[in-house]
């Protein structure tokens, strides 16, 4: 199995287009479906903590990840189902709420010094 399943282009374009998911930032892709539970769900919740403001994470899993979806609200990331046909996966698309919280310390500093 490749690092990025599908056609990783044809899956950013519908992230873009059909979420509200941020653009600015890296689209950082993450294939759990190969990891037994737990695995999956954790691995995901560490992957989301890493991200920078306007960053998304760009999941891959064989099936919904419900258990995800209130664990991510609880933590202010917001989420959205992808429809494509460029993969067999369920594919959902993951970014900070509050642009301020997904920034690291030296991002946020950039961030700052542009928004004076």
């Amino acid at each position: 199995m490749s690092a990025e399943p599908g056609d990783s282009a044809a899956v950013e374009r519908a992230v873009a287009e059909r979420t509200e998911a941020p653009t600015e930032g890296e689209t950082v892709v993450l294939d759990v479906r190969n990891l037994g539970p737990p695995k999956p769900l954790r691995e995901t919740l560490e992957r989301v903590e890493r991200l920078g403001g306007g960053d998304v994470l760009v999941q891959y899993n064989d099936r919904s990840p419900q258990f995800l979806f209130p664990r991510l609200e609880d933590r202010g990331y917001a989420y959205a189902a992808v429809e494509t046909d460029a993969t067999e996966a369920t594919v959902t698309a993951i970014w900070p709420t509050d642009r301020e919280k997904g920034l690291s310390d030296d991002r946020a500093g950039e961030d700052d010094a542009t928004a004076t």
